[in-house]
């Protein structure tokens, strides 16, 4: 890499804090500089030196858009800082913790739960390629999966990393994968048993270090097993390097292994009471690290776990109990205290409490163990000594004992856990998890730290092997010339510890020395390895330590310890007295290597600080019994070598975990601590690896479509790789950049980066040119619309101006003109102006003077009169001021009195007696004024009152007088003659008027006041009217709020309502959900029955009694009873010894529970049961006497009836007979001879009168089968249809479901408003059961069986009225029949006259004659009742009369046929015409008479009952549905199979209607078992099955159903049967038909979603294909084989026909589509959130448009109303989410309201993962991110990513009638159905 390529470049220059910083050059750097001149991102400038030796450049930076890379080998410049800084960008701002480094997945701790483990993105990356898919431990565990499939060869994940990166959180997530994925070959829950070793194993082999809170303490290879189909069957598991050390010593803030922990805890349980534990902190062993508690953690809950773990995996009570009293053992044994005898000897003190409980938990002598722990044997070549030990020797003998019983204990645990997971199965093949530590360095490195990074050391080994295995296929598969690579071989440091003569070897002799030491161990060492290895070096200060230079790094360790630790020897003679113990557990640990040593071969070893156990060699089982004796480094080795023999068989997986930072905090980066695991993992070297060929690899496809823009069109050849090839040619100029090979470009190092460059300057030279074009466009455009703008300002400016001018001329012309009448008016005007002022001044003048003159002469007279006034004046002023003196003085003496007075006066005011005596003065002046007013009040009434009664008085003496006067007029002549009495009258008069007058006075006063109150009276209710307004007002306001209140509460209750309604819809979805998944889960446990049942039937070779039962029986009494077959799934569990033991224990508990569950439920049914038939003996005792004398009258009434008509049908027929004999003698012999016209006449009007005979003899029957069914339902049960009315009957049912089918179906018939037997006049029924009822008292619960007896009685009653009306009319018939009869015979005189003469014309004359004859007759009759009866009573009379001679006649026709065919063939051509007319009877004669009436079908089809199998055979297992939906009806099968049932119901044959039903839903259910995975089968029997649901409601009579059906249809209604229950057992069916219908149409569409919406590119050129690493993506460009959008429309067409062919309902169709749609949403979605390379601006244009041809499908199958539309809103959310803009607050805000339809994790993920393809493109930077969570903070949603695939939207079957007729269906051929009768 040089920086000199691009002039200011974008470097990484080394830095102290953060590894790597980045940097841009300020000036080109030329050749020889030393210096570099830099800035950095914050802007400070910086020289930089270059190293004077190598001159090597800095490395230079990857183009932004090339950063945040899912693989690194993407990266177009390979080195350490850009593999640091794009791990960086991904873990801290894009949150992505997972990236590819080739062929190894780097997973970086976060240190917080993330939601991207769930079940859905298992789902999510299930079946993918691992190129497809972001990173993720799924995709490699999908890989693994699936090259085992596809390979045939065994794999491994080798997970490694130091402690706390997560290694065993990783391997734990796989084995997760493989479990859910793969799912177990049988209902044994083997991946239940595989995930349950995980807490038994970190109980055991787990603790708290300073690092991680769960270390992983061991290494593990776990082998899950898998089968032939690739099923888990068993796992197995091997350990490594089990760190015993820690069993007896913990560092500080670490713990022991949690199993001690989690006993101390638990130690309160009562079965843990005998151990004697208690608080961890009593303990030696578990109190070292002073720090016991993890937070988070409850070792109580987790001692709980593990216990059912152990359970889980079959280890039983007794056996653990065992185990925890080891381990308490050990416990006590840390606490034995060791005491000092003297310098060279030691002793326990007797009766020490510690080691009595050990020895009594281990079941050995205490007096042997004391004695032990503190003496060693020797052993000599003569003899045997035992020797006393020291104090410290005695405490690391008791420590060596611990860590060894540990290690056994380990062991068996294992071996156990190992025997678990066994299968007896044959394993096919395996998926190997290793979880082992990774490079380990510290202050302090001794033997574990030598044997980690030794195996670590052949890991990498194999992985560089590996890795170049890899590069070299690549290679030679492109055929491109192979250089061999320089890269990093660590054999020689292999060699050095492993060789011989190497480390180990040296130790191991050392170690074999009777006086080996360290010290000469590391003398040994320096001698051998110091001179002749380079990676061997000895520290400057010490001489008991060497340095070794590892892959990794250089790491010194301290020899001191390593012999010891090696040799891990143990006291054999405290190992003899564990072996005499009576404790058996015990003695199984202890037993011969052989059988002690588990399958995990964990070796025991020696303390320390650190003690390991590796595994044995199992090669050599025959050395068992010498394998304590070799050495741990020995042992360790040979593990080691098993290991790598195992991965070097199988294909490696790598996942490097990596450790963020040391303090666990979430999601923070230390680059130091980063780079440090990166070098030691060997992340960079295969970075190295890569980068030293040609990293960069690229199809010719690939290559094509992102450089297409530097081509040119001529370069462009048919030929693609040709056209690349000529391309890169020109483009680079050096030939080894790259290399040409069979399908892929290869590039070296930098060289993607350089054809990026070319490209973003070829696409902004095109963006520059384009800008600049459409700028002149715009600027062009700008200045023409300014040039037309200016023209027309000119244009009007200048018409404007010579408008102007014109006005001006115009304006001056004027000017003139009025100028010269105007100086004519002025001059005139002068002239009379001058002249009159001329006249005035004479005037003025002349007056003038003549006014001097006047005034002259007043002056003189006023002059005289005021000398006059003057005097006058002064007299009477002298006068008037000698009075006012005068009066003056007056006053002045007044005053002086007044004053004198009003002193007085004040004195006497201020006395109280006076102010008394004022206000009684004032009480009484009040009480005056007070009754004065009342008086007055009084007054104003009198007078109002006397004012009335005096109008009253006065109106009345009016009218007196006027009266008076008349009469006083008609006597004047009497008065005139009465003087005196005139008089008198005169002065009554006179006074009368006096009165009169007063009288008006006072009426004028009173009307005075009158009007003054009325005028009070108005103002008064003018202020009231004011005030009623103001109310009136308010009122208004009050109303117009409480109105506006009650809108407002109105339209609350509305959108309460909505709301309500609208959850009430949820809920209803819901629970139809919720059902019709139930309904899927009882289909998917009745496969399972089915296929254990199978197996069960294979797997045992004489089966138990009880076990045989045929899947038919099953399944009718399945289909029969509508109950789920858990009732037959308990019945055959609970069956049968031998077959349970076969199967798991889980699986059985479970079925034991569901059995409970069930029997339960069967109990509480069969008391309701009781209880609803007590209730009913109880409401029948009390009206069963009543009821049978009501019922016995009405029978006897119903007999008698019956007698009564039969006897008169015996009249009638008598009649007939005399009336047949009567014709019969009248008749001629002519008319009667076979062949005639009027025989012809005669049969045709038989055959009619025949068919209406039978009609009415078949309604005679009905009628009878429906009084005798009724009678006997009185007295005996007779079907299951039947109405039960007696308790009898209830009883005689002996099995509890035959009791519930009786009494649902007694409840449901009682509740239905029709009867199973339908009775005449229904509407009138109807309305009698919906009167009052009676007494409620005497009914049961719902009034049921009261209502059933109140039906029959009203049956009853309207029978007998019927009788009755049929008897009248029989009777009227029958005195009108013999009225007629005579009438009759007449006319039948007259036929047989017109017969004999038509006989004697011609036959055209003949035919003519009889034409007129019938003609007129039938108008006759249609005209006359009368004779049209006597016509019907003479065609039964014929009728009854050909009916007898029928047989004789077809005899007598067929001889006479056989005859005349003899005559035939002896006369020869024109001998026929000889025949005689007698022999001409079988020539056919044109229509003489009315043609026959074909009798009509019923829409019924006939068959018999062993023909049931033929027929469910042929039309529906072996029925081809393409066929039948191509040629045939919609619906057919369905149409058939109803036309059967209704003839079963019309014969009333209950158990062929059950059969029939029975059958064909179990084998609808058969054939979607065997073909369920075909779309066409499955979408043609939900079509079948729905339409016969149809018809079974269309037909059943109902008032909702039959209210669309024709008069025909309703005619064809089922009789006898209601069919309700079975309604739902089809509803049921269609429910699982529907699912599989999805799940099948699921499977066809999921390959092609992801391919055909997200990868193919639909709009060409949008969006180009970045650089891609290692791991290819599927390719957008559509290749063969590959899906598109189109794809997925015509597969959606097909889906679309198929079902309308089939006759699917169109609403049925609609769910199906909306189902469709949401499938392919919810897969593009998850996917596109679980792609980073398809979040960019181009791909939403992608999706959009994908989307648009989606949604114009729908507009054109006229389906946007069924909601499919709204399934992809979240899609199109996410796809506009891509495109918008992504800075400001205001685009945050925008985004919030746009995407309604995702969730905050969606969104956020969204703008995590969009990635710039262009380098126009800009990131979404961290600070937007975190607006929009703020933002959606109180968002209150679901915080799952990924939507649920596997959701089916619940399914409905709305009521579709079918408009056919039934009896006009024909049955083809073709469907073999030829038994079936049509009726």
């Amino acid at each position: 890499n040089s920086s000199s390529e691009l002039p200011y470049a974008r470097v990484w220059i080394p830095d102290s804090e953060e590894v790597w910083r980045s940097a841009e050059l300020t000036k080109d750097y030329k050749q020889g500089d030393t210096v570099l001149h830099l800035q950095l991102e914050d802007g400070t400038d910086l020289e930089h030196k270059l190293d004077p030796k190598t001159k090597n450049l800095p490395h230079l930076r990857n183009p932004d858009i090339l950063v945040g890379e899912n693989d690194l080998t993407a990266l177009s410049y390979l080195h350490e800082p850009a593999v640091l800084h794009n791990l960086k960008v991904r873990f801290i701002d894009s949150k992505l913790i997972y990236t590819y480094c080739g062929i190894v997945l780097v997973a970086i701790n976060p240190y917080e739960t993330l939601p991207i483990y769930g079940t859905d993105i298992i789902n999510a990356y299930s079946g993918q390629n691992m190129g497809d898919m972001d990173p993720h431990i799924f995709a490699v565990a999908e890989e693994a999966y699936k090259q085992m499939a596809r390979d045939e060869r065994n794999q491994s994940i080798i997970v490694s990393g130091e402690s706390g990166a997560g290694k065993t959180v990783s391997a734990k997530y796989a084995m997760r994968y493989f479990a859910t994925v793969s799912g177990s070959a049988s209902e044994a829950n083997v991946e239940e048993k595989v995930l349950a070793s995980n807490p038994i194993m970190e109980a055991i082999g787990n603790a708290k270090t300073t690092r991680n809170d769960n270390s992983s303490r061991f290494g593990k290879y776990i082998e899950i097993g898998f089968d032939k189909k690739y099923h888990i069957i068993g796992a197995n598991m091997r350990t490594y390097l089990l760190e015993k050390s820690r069993v007896v010593f913990q560092a500080d803030e670490e713990r022991n292994y949690h199993v001690f922990y989690q006993l101390c805890a638990s130690s309160h349980v009562p079965e843990f009471k005998a151990l004697k534990l208690g608080s961890a902190d009593v303990f030696h062993y578990t109190k070292q690290g002073r720090n016991p508690v993890i937070d988070g953690v409850d070792d109580a809950k987790e001692m709980s776990t593990t216990r059912n773990a152990f359970t889980l995996l079959g280890i039983n009570e007794s056996y653990q109990m065992g185990l925890f009293q080891v381990l308490a053992a050990i416990l006590h044994l840390g606490n034995v205290d060791v005491k000092d005898r003297d310098a060279d000897s030691s002793i326990i003190p007797p009766n020490n409490s510690h080691l009595m409980v050990f020895c009594e938990l281990m079941g050995v002598a205490y007096q042997d163990m004391s004695h032990w722990l503190c003496h060693k044997k020797l052993k000599t070549a003569a003899e045997t000594y035992i020797k006393p030990i020291p104090k410290l020797q005695a405490i690391n003998a008791r420590d060596a004992l611990a860590k060894h019983i540990y290690a056994k204990l380990f062991n068996w645990i294992v071996d156990h856990v190992n025997k678990a997971l066994h299968s007896t199965v044959k394993q096919h093949s395996f998926i190997g998890v290793l979880d082992i530590y990774g490079f380990e360095t510290f202050e302090i490195n001794s033997f574990e730290q030598f044997c980690i990074n030794y195996a670590n050391e052949k890991l990498q080994q194999q992985f560089n092997m590996h890795v170049f295995k890899l590069e070299q296929e690549e290679y030679m598969k492109e055929q491109i010339p192979w250089t061999l690579i320089d890269f990093y071989d660590n054999q020689p440091c292999i060699n050095l510890i492993e060789a011989k003569m190497g480390v180990l070897d040296l130790l191991d002799e050392e170690c074999k020395m009777p006086k080996g030491s360290d010290d000469s161990w590391a003398q040994k060492l320096y001698n051998t390895h110091l001179k002749t290895c380079s990676l061997f070096e000895k520290p400057r200060m010490s001489n008991k330590a060497f340095i070794i230079q590892h892959f990794a790094d250089k790491v010194e360790y301290q020899c001191e310890g390593f012999l010891e630790k090696n040799k891990d020897t143990v006291n054999e003679e405290q190992i003899h007295v564990l072996k005499a113990s009576k404790f058996d557990l015990l003695v199984e640990l202890f037993r011969d290597e052989e059988k002690a040593t588990s399958p995990t071969g964990v070796a025991p070893a020696t303390g320390g600080r650190t003690r390991l156990s590796v595994k044995p060699d199992k090669g050599k089982p025959d050395k068992s019994s010498k394998e304590h004796k070799k050495t741990v480094g020995l042992q360790f080795r040979n593990s080691l070598q098993l290991l790598m023999e195992t991965l070097n068989a199988t294909t490696p997986h790598y996942v490097r975990c990596i450790k963020p930072n040391d303090y666990k905090y979430a999601f923070t980066f230390d680059p130091k601590r980063a780079v440090q695991q990166l070098r030691a993992c060997g992340v960079l070297e295969t970075i190295r690896i890569s980068a030293a060929g040609f990293p960069s690899r690229w199809t010719y496809q690939e290559f094509f479509s992102r450089y297409r823009v530097l081509m040119k069109q001529k370069d462009v050849l048919p030929d693609k790789k040709m056209t690349c090839k000529n391309v890169l040619e020109k483009l680079v100029q050096d030939p080894d950049k790259y290399q040409f090979g069979k399908t892929k470009i290869f590039f070296r190092a930098g060289q993607v980066a350089y054809l990026e460059k070319l490209r973003a300057d070829k696409l902004r030279a095109a963006c520059i040119r384009i800008q600049k074009t459409i700028r002149c466009w715009l600027a062009r455009k700008k200045y023409l619309r300014m040039k037309h703008a200016a023209i027309t300002i000119q244009r009007y400016v200048r018409g404007y101006q010579a408008r102007c001018l014109a006005t001006f001329l115009r304006r001056t012309r004027a000017a003139t003109i009025i100028q010269k009448y105007q100086r004519m008016y002025v001059a005139r005007s002068s002239y009379r102006r001058k002249q009159a002022a001329a006249l005035a001044m004479q005037c003025i003048l002349r007056a003038f003077m003549a006014r001097q003159l006047y005034r002259a002469l007043l002056r003189e007279h006023k002059a005289i009169i005021i000398q006059k006034m003057v005097r006058g004046w002064l007299a009477r002023q002298w006068y008037k001021r000698s009075l006012a003196a005068v009066v003056y003085l007056q006053c002045c003496m007044r005053r002086m009195r007044a004053k004198r007075e009003l002193k007085k006066l004040k004195i006497e005011a201020r006395s109280v007696e006076h102010y008394k005596k004022l206000n009684i003065g004032m009480e009484n002046k009040i009480m005056q004024l007070q009754r004065k007013i009342d008086d007055q009040n009084k007054d104003n009434r009198s007078l109002t009152e006397r004012l009335s009664g005096l109008e009253v008085t006065h109106a009345a003496e009016s009218e007196r007088l006027r009266r008076e006067l008349s009469r006083l007029r008609c006597a004047e002549e009497d008065a005139k003659n009465s003087n005196n009495r005139v008089i008198t009258l005169q002065e009554e008069l006179e006074r009368l008027r006096a009165e009169l007058q007063n009288t008006q006075k006072e009426k004028k006063a009173i009307e005075e006041w009158a009007q003054k109150y009325q005028d009070e009276m108005e103002q008064m209710i003018s202020e009231l009217k004011d005030q009623n307004n103001l109310l009136k007002n308010e009122k208004n306001d009050l109303n117009r709020l409480i109105q506006e209140q009650g809108q407002q509460w109105t339209e609350k209750m509305q959108r309460a309502l909505k709301e309500e309604t609208a959850q009430l819809e949820t809920d209803l979805n819901e629970e139809r959900s919720r059902y019709q998944n139930l309904l899927s889960e009882h289909l998917r446990l009745e496969e399972k029955y089915d296929d254990l049942k199978e197996e069960i039937s294979l797997t045992v070779n004489v089966p138990k009694p009880g076990h045989r039962r045929t899947d038919s029986t099953h399944s009718s009494n399945e289909s029969e009873y509508t109950y789920n077959s858990e009732f037959a799934e308990s019945e055959e569990g609970s069956r049968g010894d031998v077959t349970k033991a076969s199967l798991d224990m889980a699986l059985f508990l479970k079925l034991q529970k569901r059995v409970t569950e069930l029997e339960q439920e069967k109990q509480g049914l069969q008391n309701e049961l009781d209880r609803r038939e007590e209730q009913f003996q109880r409401a029948r005792a009390r009206d069963d006497e009543e009821h049978k004398k009501a019922r016995s009258a009405e029978l006897e009434y119903e007999s008698l009836k019956r007698q009564e008509l039969e006897s008169e049908n015996k009249k009638l027929k008598h009649n007939l007979n005399e009336m047949r004999q009567s014709l019969m003698s009248n008749a001629g012999a002519v008319s009667a001879a076979p062949g005639s016209p009027a025989y012809k006449v005669l049969l045709d009007q038989l055959n009619s009168s025949n068919e209406e005979l039978e009609v009415r003899k078949e309604e005679v029957l009905i009628l009878r089968s429906q009084l005798v069914s009724q009678k006997e339902a009185m007295q005996h049960k007779e079907t299951m249809t039947e109405p039960l009315h007696y308790v009898e009957d209830v009883q005689k049912l002996g099995d509890a479901k035959e009791i519930s089918q009786a009494y649902m179906g007694l409840k449901d018939t009682n509740r239905s408003p029709r009867f199973l037997r339908r009775p005449l006049e229904v509407n009138e029924l109807v309305n009698r059961l919906r009167s009052p009822l009676p007494d409620m008292r005497k009914m049961n619960e719902d009034g049921e069986l009261w209502l059933v007896y109140e039906g029959l009685k009203e049956t009853n009653r309207l029978l007998e009225s019927q009788l009755q009306a049929q008897r009248r009319s029989h009777e009227s018939e029958l005195e009108a029949l013999r009225g007629e009869l005579q009438s009759v015979k007449e006319e039948n005189n007259r036929q047989q006259q017109l017969l004999a003469q038509n006989l004697q014309l011609p036959p055209e004359a003949r035919i003519e004659a009889s034409l007129q004859h019938e003609i007129t007759r039938l108008t006759n009759e249609n005209l006359d009742p009368k004779a049209y009866r006597i016509s019907v009573l003479r065609r039964m009379i014929d009728l009854m009369e050909q009916l007898e001679k029928q047989d004789k006649t077809v005899r007598k026709l067929k001889k006479q046929l056989k005859v005349f065919a003899k005559k035939i063939n002896d006369l020869e051509g024109g001998q026929i015409e000889n025949v005689s007319p007698g022999q001409m009877a079988d020539e056919p004669i044109r229509p003489v008479s009315i043609p026959r009436r074909e009798k009509d079908f019923q829409g019924m089809l006939e068959y018999k009952k062993e023909d049931e199998l033929k027929l469910v055979k042929n039309l529906i297992l072996e029925l081809k549905p393409r066929g039948v939906a191509v040629n045939l009806i919609p619906g057919l099968p369905a149409y058939i199979l109803f036309m059967c049932l209704r003839h079963a119901d019309y014969i009333n044959d209950d158990q062929k209607v059950r059969s029939l039903l029975t059958s064909t839903i179990n084998s609808i259910k058969k054939i979607l078992k065997k073909r369920g995975d075909d779309f066409e089968t499955v979408s043609f029997w939900l079509a079948n099955t729905c339409r016969f649901l149809h018809c079974l409601k269309q037909y059943s009579g109902d008032e909702q159903f039959m209210k669309y059906n024709s008069p025909k249809q309703n005619e064809h209604c089922l009789s006898n049967f209601d069919l309700a229950e079975y309604r739902q057992v089809l509803s049921d069916l269609a429910i699982q038909i529907y699912q599989q219908l999805i799940k099948c149409m699921e499977n066809i569409l999921q390959p092609m979603i992801v391919s055909g919406m997200l990868e193919h590119e639909t709009i060409q050129g949008v969006s180009g294909v970045k650089p891609t690493g290692l791991r290819k993506r599927t390719s957008s460009i559509a290749d063969e084989g590959t899906y598109t959008l189109d794809s997925i429309i015509r597969q959606l067409n097909s889906f679309h026909s198929i079902m309308c062919q089939h006759g699917t309902d169109p609403e049925l169709i609609k769910q199906v589509v909306k189902q469709q749609f949401y499938i392919v949403g919810a897969v593009t979605l998850n996917n596109l959130l679980l792609r980073k390379d398809m979040c960019s601006w181009s791909k939403g244009m992608q999706i959009r448009y994908n989307v648009s041809q989606l949604e114009e499908w729908l507009r054109d199958k006229n389906l946007m109303v069924c909601g499919a539309k709204e399934t992809l809103e979240p899609l199109i959310q996410a796809a506009q989410l891509l495109q918008v803009k992504k800075k400001t607050d205001e685009d945050a805000e925008a985004i919030c309201s746009m995407c309604n339809a995702l969730t905050t994790a969606q969104i956020v993920k969204v703008l995590n993962l969009y990635t710039p393809v262009n380098a126009f493109e800009e990131r979404v930077s961290v600070t937007f991110i975190r607006t929009i969570q703020n933002r959606l903070r109180d968002r209150k949603e679901s915080p799952q990513l990924l939507l649920d695939t596997k959701i089916i939207y619940p399914v409905t079957f709305p009521f579709n009638p079918s408009s056919l007729a039934l009896e006009t269906i024909q049955i083809p051929g073709s469907l073999n159905l030829a038994f079936l009768t049509r009726v």
